[in-house]
């Protein structure tokens, strides 16, 4: 009878403790996505701002050499770098929306990896319950 009740005890413990680990698996699973999702848009950032400061010395050049040349920037080579600075506009755009949909996407990963954890515990808790009530049976 004891031996019994030692393993009643021993299978409850090692279902909670089972069904706490998957949890908590899932729960860091879930902060590691939130974290890579904040390194990305980290680095998203950076990038946009190299981006944008190579654009700018390179209009600051073309600026620089149409005046030494004597050609002004009126007309239609403004319409053109106009033209130009709209197209690299959208095109940030389009980066920016790419990117953050990537964040998006990892960020559902680390919820779906929680709800997993969730399901497992309590997938553990039931077969453990269900291990116990067989153990509880057959008690003399």
């Amino acid at each position: 009878m004891t031996w019994a009740i030692t393993a009643m005890v021993v299978t409850g413990v090692s279902t909670v403790v089972s069904a706490y680990g998957q949890r908590e698996a899932g729960k860091a699973q879930e902060e590691a996505a939130e974290r890579e999702a904040e390194l990305q848009k980290m680095e998203a950032q950076t990038e946009e701002l190299k981006r944008r400061q190579e654009l700018n010395r390179r209009l600051a050049a073309q600026n620089v050499a149409l005046a030494a040349e004597g050609i002004g920037t009126e007309g239609s080579l403004a319409s053109i770098a106009l033209k130009s600075a709209e197209q690299i506009g959208t095109s940030e755009q389009v980066i920016g929306l790419s990117e953050g949909l990537r964040r998006r996407q990892l960020r559902q990963q680390g919820k779906v990896a929680a709800s997993m954890g969730k399901i497992g515990a309590a997938t553990s808790l039931f077969s453990g319950g269900t291990e116990l009530a067989k153990q509880a049976k057959n008690l003399p």
